[in-house]
């Protein structure tokens, strides 16, 4: 059997800082306490388009620049803007919130999406000037409506949608008395669905195959869809491929908390080397929940809010092409249920058991992607800056393992590591944005291999104290593609015909042999 490669990645931002007031959890916990003093300031604290462009993790995200780039920018980085920054990059875009509101308007199709009717016709214009968007695309958004007529469905608890200020828009209620299709319920899982199509269809233009070569699409956010009788049963995996266009393919969800996208390209790798299917895209959309979640401890210290972005990635991955990184299903790391929670544990098991079934040593691995988090965000919070936690932890058991010194520790994590660069949105952070980065690495020949962790908090979920942790090795195509030799039947045919000859001889059939 084959190798699966990965073929391409894409990664979008979507900014909406609207919606990180009206659907992040934390703001929402804040309006029940009515002298709030985080939700009177707020506002205040919410970043123009521009600045959201220009901050330089997110242009890293998009792949304007490289990991290497953000580390040399002075921090805070929200104080040092890149200039010349652009929405688009060599992995996706940072879309605004307006655009944002209509492409939601495009996705849905239960009529759930209202749009002010001058807006909508507005918003229309601008998304026909998008490359990823037809006009069969835009003429999908019809549900629009006066501005009487949408403040009345808010105050029948539809969820708003504003840019600017200006009331542009609301997300109504899927059932009158369902909990898991009320209005916040839908416009978070219609802002996973829309922020999984820009990025699937980015996908499309940076691996250049068509919606119609996809057999099989995994989604593997943090958002699960469903009504009351199946909260979780839903699939956003072929929703979004039936708006993305990809009509020969199926597909379905997998979750996992943040290590969801690792175990999701496992899975995708061992379809397609096994032959199930030839392509099959993984993708997830934003979580809108997580939006401002640390917002309280920003504004505290007169930060601007900066988890006002949802964030969303696709990842081809196909059959061997000879060319492409492969990943060695051979040397799946994974923690097992009796691993135990204690750190250095998890670290064995996801990173040195791999690499010992390989005979590989630490150094081995030319870059580790474990929880990439923004520390921007982060050490206000006290979570301190996550990657180079996991680092130092890397480091710390190749040194008890004799595979390098102590003195050695931040220079192998300077090589080793990388940045955190992703906002704090659970599943994106974690592993996944380095893969556009480091296959571009691989294939100009400056990377061998790079391990990308996934690791999940299962406790959240109050079903157990578990968490998870599971991985993988990216590494170089070694070039190896066989074709499959056909066998010399030459003679067997030579056979074939003499016999066939004399059968006709025999028969005194015309044209028979004399």
């Amino acid at each position: 059997m084959s190798n699966a490669v990965i073929s391409g990645a894409s990664y979008v931002l979507v900014h909406v800082p609207n919606l990180t007031v009206v659907a992040g959890t934390t703001q929402l916990l804040e309006r029940e306490n009515p002298g709030s003093e985080y939700i009177k300031r707020v506002r205040d604290h919410l970043r123009t388009y521009e600045e959201a462009v220009a901050y330089p993790p997110n242009q890293t995200y998009i792949g304007n620049i490289s990991p290497e780039d953000l580390k040399n920018i002075k921090r805070p980085w929200y104080q040092n803007p890149l200039e010349n920054s652009s929405r688009f990059g060599r992995y996706g875009e940072i879309m605004p919130e307006d655009e944002f509101c209509g492409l939601m308007a495009m996705s849905d199709v239960f009529g759930l999406v209202i749009l002010e009717r001058e807006f909508a016709e507005g918003v229309k214009q601008k998304l026909l000037n998008h490359p990823l968007f037809s006009a069969d695309d835009i003429n999908r958004i019809k549900n629009v409506a006066d501005e009487d007529t949408i403040k009345k469905h808010i105050g029948e608890g539809a969820v708003e949608l504003r840019c600017d200020g200006k009331l542009v828009g609301c997300v109504r209620k899927a059932h009158d008395r369902d909990e898991t299709l009320s209005a916040h319920v839908m416009a978070e899982n219609l802002a996973t669905k829309t922020s999984a199509v820009l990025a699937l269809r980015h996908l499309f233009k940076v691996t250049g195959i068509s919606p119609g070569e996809v057999d099989y699409i995994i989604e593997c956010s943090e958002e699960a869809c469903g009504d009351m009788n199946q909260r979780g049963g839903g699939n956003f995996a072929k929703a979004i491929g039936e708006i993305a266009g990809c009509g020969n393919a199926t597909g379905a969800d997998m979750r996992g908390f943040c290590a969801g996208p690792t175990h999701a390209l496992i899975s995708a790798a061992a379809l397609v080397k096994a032959g199930v299917y030839n392509k099959v895209a993984v993708v997830a959309g934003g979580a809108a929940a997580k939006l401002g979640m640390n917002g309280r401890d920003h504004v505290a210290k007169g930060m601007p809010l900066l988890e006002d972005v949802l964030g969303g990635f696709a990842v081809l991955v196909s059959s061997d092409d000879g060319v492409n990184p492969v990943i060695r299903l051979d040397s799946v790391g994974k923690h097992p249920i009796a691993a135990g929670a204690a750190p250095q544990a998890v670290m064995q098991s996801i990173v040195y058991d791999p690499l010992d079934r390989l005979n590989l040593k630490a150094a081995d691995v030319d870059k580790y992607a474990p929880e990439l988090q923004n520390p921007e965000i982060t050490e206000p919070a006290g979570a301190g800056d996550v990657p180079k936690a996991n680092y130092k932890m890397i480091a710390a058991i190749a040194v008890k393992r004799g595979e390098l010194k102590k003195e050695e520790m931040e220079s192998f994590i300077e090589k080793h590591g990388v940045v955190g660069f992703a906002p704090t949105q659970g599943h994106i952070p974690s592993g996944v944005p380095v893969i556009g980065y480091a296959r571009d690495r691989i294939l100009a020949g400056n990377m061998t291999r790079a391990m990308i962790i996934g690791k999940g908090s299962l406790f959240l979920g109050r079903m157990t104290n578990l968490f998870d942790g599971i991985s993988f090795l990216m590494e170089k195509n070694p070039g190896e593609k066989k074709e499959e030799k056909l066998p010399d039947i030459s003679s067997y045919l030579a056979e074939a015909f003499r016999e066939f000859a004399e059968y006709l001889k025999t028969r005194g059939e015309a044209g028979a042999p004399k």
